[in-house]
């Protein structure tokens, strides 16, 4: 176990590089592929440079995804609007300025889609705020601020709560998202939430802790939150379909652990590859992918079996991975493009 002087000064260093969207020095293909011959078969497609996270909206069929370049002033970010099937841009949108002498933006980082009000928010990790926009026009809706170095947000969109995670204080919120104003703010010292999940079933929200090695578990009539022990590092979460499980990618041992969030405990821990930087669950094979940054892959794992069943290679500094309709799509940030873009990659995924 790492001491805790240790895991603050890692905490840090991630919170750093993760928000300026900085890449590593490493060694990495522009095409993606399957590491087996069997694999799924891959598209990829540069997009915008800084490229960071992306989210899926089904209502529309779109891919939203967010980049930004650099640090403060940040004057490049950028809401992406993708056709999902082509990985070809269909719409830039560029955030508010913030401030009109330096040209600094309002950049945005992490993403969610609700479907049920038809909007997109957005993390503004340098202005500590998020973000909602309009999914039909592109047009920024709202700021709402007092999120600390706001690193993910989820959408619950059963129970109309988007939850962000205030990395710097500690805290773990949540906003109406017909409404916008803030329901709920669950704050504990020492802590530094960074990846979320959310069971729309139970209304439960979980954010990895990422200093303490832990997941915080939010339920709607707990008294308070319940801690449940992860992997070392935990930067990124999902949940199993039924919603028993959690799986958390692990970025200081290159591993995925797979958690019993009824007992409370790590019942498997996979290994997967350096600087495990990303998780998603496929609802349809049950099977868990992780984004390996330094690695320049993204490993398919069985948590049943707890084997590794697959190795696909994206090319330098995978950043993000999601599922959806039966593929996965994940952002690196490899600045292969022919203007030094970022790429997004396609996987088909199989039952």
């Amino acid at each position: 176990m790492t001491s805790l002087a240790y895991r603050i000064r890692r905490t840090a260093a991630i919170a750093v590089s993760l928000a300026a969207g900085s890449t590593l020095a490493l060694a990495g293909t522009a095409t993606a592929h399957s590491g087996k011959t069997s694999g799924p078969v891959a598209q990829s497609a540069p997009v915008a440079k800084g490229l960071y996270q992306s989210a899926y909206s089904e209502r529309n069929h779109v891919l939203w995804a967010t980049s930004s370049v650099g640090r403060p002033p940040v004057t490049n970010s950028s809401l992406v609007k993708v056709d999902p099937r082509t990985l070809q841009v269909k719409a830039t949108y560029t955030p508010p300025v913030t401030n009109p002498e330096t040209g600094a933006v309002e950049a945005v980082y992490g993403v969610a889609v609700d479907d049920e009000h038809n909007t997109v928010w957005t993390t503004n990790t340098r202005d500590n705020s998020v973000a909602v926009y309009s999914q039909r026009t592109g047009k920024h809706l709202a700021t709402l601020p007092g999120v600390n170095h706001a690193r993910e947000v989820v959408v619950d969109e059963k129970h109309n709560l988007a939850w962000a995670s205030s990395f710097g204080d500690g805290s773990v919120v949540a906003f109406d998202t017909r409404t916008y104003k803030e329901k709920k703010r669950v704050t504990l010292a020492g802590s530094s939430p960074a990846g979320l999940a959310v069971n729309e079933r139970s209304g439960a929200a979980y954010a990895t802790d990422l200093a303490n090695d832990r997941i915080i578990e939010i339920a709607p009539r707990a008294t308070g939150p319940r801690l449940i022990p992860a992997g070392d590092g935990p930067l990124s979460i999902a949940l199993s379909k039924d919603g028993r499980t959690a799986y958390s990618a692990d970025q200081a041992a290159g591993t995925v652990s797979v958690i019993n969030l009824r007992k409370g405990a790590v019942t498997r821990s996979v290994p997967t590859g350096a600087g495990a930087v990303a998780v998603a669950a496929d609802p349809r094979s049950g099977r868990i992918l992780v984004a390996n940054r330094t690695t320049a892959t993204v490993t398919v794992v069985d948590p049943g079996k707890g084997a590794v069943v697959d190795s696909l290679t994206t090319g330098a500094n995978p950043n993000h991975v999601q599922v959806a309709h039966g593929a996965a799509f994940v952002a690196a940030k490899s600045g292969s493009g022919p203007e030094g873009q970022d790429v997004l990659h396609r996987f088909s995924l199989g039952r």
